[in-house]
C-alpha cells in the first residue's frame, strides 16, 4: 500500500503570497507541499505524501462564497486525497471561517477526515467543528510549534486506522433519545429541586459570560467629555485602514476636527454584517456625528473627543474585541473623557 495521499488547504499569507494586502487572491493549486506544509511533511514522510496545497486569499473566499467553494473543492478532489488538513488558522477569523467551509465541503462531498487547527475563541471552530478534528492552537503563529505536532498525531491516527477519541475538539454531534418522562415534567422536577435546594443537573448547560458591571452614571452631562466608539464599521471613504468586513483584526482611529455630518462624500461602513446601503447614504445613522455635534454646539454636553474609534463586530473573536478596548481605554482616559457613546448595528 502506497503512502497516504494529504491535500492541505492555506491562505495567501501562509503560502508567502502576501498578507492582508492580497487577501483577494483567487483559488490556486501547488503539486507538493507549501509554508507550514513543510514541517507536516517533515512530520510524517514515513507515512504520508502532501500531493498538493490548495490556496486561496481570506477575503477571496468569504465574500465569493459560491464561486470560492466550488473551485477549492475541485481543486481539491483532483488530487484524491485520503485525508484533508486545513489551516491552522489559529485566531484568524476569516480564515478559520474558510477553513471551517472547506472541512465541511470535504466532509459532505468527498467523505474522507478532515485535519485543522483552530484557537477556541476562532469563530470558525464554533461553528464548524462538527466536520473536522480540529486541534485547539494558541491565539497567534506563534504556537505554531504546538499546533503541528497536535495535528500530526491525530493524522498518524488516521492513517494507522486507530480511532481517535482524544488530542481535538469533540464534534458535538446531537443524537436523539426517548426519555421516560417528557419534557415538561423534566423541566418542573428540576425546578422544585432548585427551590427546595437540592442538588439537580440540567440537560442545557449554558455557557459562562463574563459579567461587567456597569460604570458609575454621570455625575453632569453639561461638564462632561464624550466620546464616540462603534462596532457598527464607520470609517473615512475608502476604509484607509483596510479593517476587515468579518472578524476583524485591527480597529480604526479617525479625527473629528472638521466634520460635523458624515455622509456618502467622506465616510462609509466596512462592515459584511448587514445590508450597508442606508449606511453609506448616511453613516450618522451608525455613528451620531451630526446629533453629538450639535448637542456640543448648544451646551448639553461639556466637550467631545477629537477622534472616533471604529471596527467590526461581526464575527470578531472576543480575545480581539478585548484588545481593542484596552487600546482604546488608554486614549480615553488620557483625554480625560468622562463617557462613551457606543453604537452598534
Amino acid at each position: 500500500m502506497g503512502k497516504c495521499r494529504i491535500v492541505h488547504y492555506i491562505n495567501q499569507f501562509y503560502s508567502g503570497i502576501g498578507g492582508e494586502e492580497k487577501a483577494d487572491t483567487p483559488p490556486e493549486k501547488r503539486d507538493g507541499f507549501v509554508g507550514p506544509g513543510m514541517a507536516l511533511n517533515n512530520a510524517l514522510k514515513d507515512m504520508v505524501e502532501i500531493v498538493g496545497t490548495v490556496i486561496c486569499g481570506d477575503g477571496y473566499f468569504n465574500e465569493n462564497l459560491e464561486e470560492a467553494s466550488k473551485t477549492v473543492l475541485s481543486m481539491i478532489e483532483s488530487y484524491k486525497p485520503d485525508i484533508v488538513v486545513v489551516g491552522p488558522a489559529f485566531n484568524a477569523g476569516r480564515y478559520g471561517m474558510a477553513c471551517g467551509m472547506v472541512a465541511k465541503l470535504v466532509d459532505e462531498n468527498l467523505e474522507v477526515p478532515v485535519v485543522g487547527g483552530l484557537y477556541n475563541e476562532n469563530p470558525g471552530l464554533d461553528i464548524y467543528k462538527r466536520y473536522a478534528y480540529f486541534v485547539e492552537t494558541g491565539n497567534s503563529a506563534a504556537s505554531m510549534r504546538k499546533a503541528i505536532p497536535d495535528m500530526v498525531a491525530v493524522i498518524k491516527k488516521l492513517v494507522e486506522g486507530e480511532k481517535v477519541t482524544e488530542g481535538y475538539v469533540k464534534k458535538g454531534i446531537r443524537k436523539n433519545y426517548f426519555a421516560d418522562e417528557r419534557g415538561s415534567k423534566r423541566a418542573v422536577n428540576m425546578l422544585l429541586k432548585k427551590l427546595a435546594g437540592e442538588e439537580f443537573e440540567t440537560e442545557y448547560p449554558m455557557p459562562v459570560f463574563d459579567r461587567v458591571a456597569p460604570g458609575k452614571a454621570v455625575k453632569d452631562i453639561k461638564t462632561a467629555r464624550i466620546a464616540l466608539v462603534s462596532s457598527g464599521g464607520p470609517v473615512p471613504k475608502g476604509n484607509p485602514d483596510h479593517i476587515e468586513s468579518s472578524s476583524a483584526s485591527k480597529y480604526g482611529k479617525y479625527s473629528l476636527k472638521d466634520i460635523d455630518d458624515l455622509n456618502s462624500d467622506n465616510g462609509e461602513t466596512a462592515h459584511g454584517g448587514y445590508d450597508p446601503v442606508y449606511a453609506n447614504e448616511d453613516l450618522d445613522r451608525v455613528l451620531p456625528v451630526d446629533v453629538v455635534k450639535d448637542m456640543l454646539k448648544k451646551g448639553v454636553i461639556g466637550s467631545l473627543h477629537e477622534y472616533w474609534y471604529s471596527t467590526v463586530g461581526n464575527g470578531t473573536s472576543v480575545a480581539n474585541a478585548m484588545k481593542f478596548a484596552a487600546g482604546m481605554v488608554k486614549d480615553l482616559i488620557a483625554d480625560n473623557v468622562s463617557a462613551v457613546i457606543l453604537t452598534s448595528t
